[in-house]
C-alpha cells in the first residue's frame, strides 16, 4: 500500500523555488480548516489542530499556508504555538485584506491603513520579523488595487515582508501588481472539478497556471480537492482511485501536481488521518490515459 512507502510522501511532490530562494516542497498545507465552523473562532478540539499542524511538518510538508483571517487570528497563533521555534526549512505563508464579521463572512479591506496593520499583527501572532511570502487576500473595490500593491511593496521594502503575492486576481491584475513590484505565487479557486476562479472564466482561470508556470510563479490553488460528481461512485475518479488503490482526493492531488510543474496544491483539515491520506497523494504518478479521463469527464 501506497502509505507504506516512505515517511515523509511530501517530499515525492518535488520541489519548487519561491521568489528564487525558498525551497519547497510543491504539496503544502492550507491551515484555515484547522479553525471553528465558518472559518470562526477555535477549532473543535484544540490539540487535535496542534497535531495536525506538527504531524504535516512529519510528512515532508514545509510550505504552511495561512491568513490573519483564519478564525480571525486562531489560525496563525496555532501555528506558532504548534511550531516554533521554526525549523530552519519552513516557508510560511500568509495573507491580509480580509476583515471578518462573522462566520463565512469576509468583507475585504484594502485600505493602505489596514494592511499595515493586518501585517503588525501576523508578525506579533507568528513570531517573526519577516514574513517569507504575504498575500494580498482579495483585492477591495472600494479601494484603488494599486494602492494596495503599493502598500504592501513599501512593507516589502522596510524588510517586513520577503516576497509578495497575490489572491482572488485577474490576469489584468497580475500584470499591473507586476508594473508596481515582482510577484513570486498566485493563489486562486481551482481544481479538477471547477476549473474557473472567483473572477475569472475557466479559460482565462487556465491562462493563468499557465502564465505563472512560463514566469516561474508559484500557482497556489485554493480549494484543491473539490472534486463533486467525479468522486461519486461511478465517477471517473472513483473509478481511477479504485484501480489504484487510493482515495479521489490522492488522484486529485496527483492530476494537479502534474498539470503545471509550479503547482503548489495545499490541501487543508482538521484530522491527521486526512493529512495523512492527502500527503500520500504527492507518491501518485497518473498515466496521461488517466488524465485524458479525467479532462474529459470534467468538461
Amino acid at each position: 500500500m501506497q502509505q507504506q512507502r516512505h515517511q515523509r510522501p511530501a517530499e515525492a511532490s518535488g520541489l519548487f523555488t519561491i521568489g528564487g530562494d525558498l525551497n519547497v516542497y510543491r504539496l503544502g498545507f492550507g491551515a484555515m480548516r484547522i479553525t471553528g465552523a465558518g472559518i470562526w473562532g477555535p477549532p473543535p478540539d484544540h490539540d487535535a489542530a496542534l497535531a495536525v499542524l506538527r504531524r504535516a511538518l512529519e510528512l515532508g510538508v514545509n510550505l504552511i499556508d495561512t491568513a490573519d483571517a483564519y478564525g480571525p487570528e486562531v489560525s496563525e497563533n496555532l501555528i506558532a504555538e504548534a511550531l516554533y521555534p521554526y525549523p530552519e526549512q519552513l516557508v510560511i505563508a500568509t495573507k491580509g485584506g480580509l476583515t471578518r464579521t462573522g462566520p463565512n463572512q469576509w468583507p475585504a479591506d484594502g485600505r493602505p491603513e489596514h494592511l499595515r496593520q493586518a501585517l503588525e499583527g501576523s508578525l506579533k501572532r507568528l513570531r517573526l520579523e519577516r514574513i517569507d511570502l504575504y498575500q494580498f487576500h482579495r483585492p477591495d473595490p472600494k479601494v484603488p488595487f494599486e494602492d494596495s500593491v503599493g502598500a504592501i511593496a513599501e512593507m516589502q521594502r522596510a524588510g517586513k515582508i520577503r516576497h509578495i503575492g497575490l489572491s482572488n486576481v485577474t490576469l489584468d491584475e497580475l500584470a499591473r501588481a507586476q508594473r508596481i513590484t515582482p510577484i513570486v505565487a498566485v493563489q486562486n479557486h481551482y481544481n479538477l472539478a471547477d476549473r474557473a476562479s472567483e473572477r475569472m472564466d475557466v479559460a482565462d482561470s487556465e491562462r493563468m497556471i499557465d502564465v505563472c508556470a512560463q514566469q516561474g510563479i508559484g500557482f497556489i490553488p485554493w480549494a484543491p480537492l473539490t472534486s463533486g460528481r467525479l468522486a461519486r461512485p461511478g465517477g471517473v475518479l472513483a473509478a481511477i482511485a479504485r484501480q489504484r488503490q487510493a482515495q479521489p482526493s490522492q488522484v486529485a492531488i496527483a492530476w494537479l501536481l502534474q498539470r503545471a510543474p509550479s503547482m503548489l496544491p495545499i490541501p487543508g483539515t482538521a484530522s491527521v488521518e486526512h493529512l495523512e491520506q492527502n500527503a500520500q497523494g504527492a507518491e501518485l504518478r497518473l498515466t496521461s490515459e488517466e488524465i485524458a479521463r479525467i479532462d474529459q469527464a470534467s468538461h
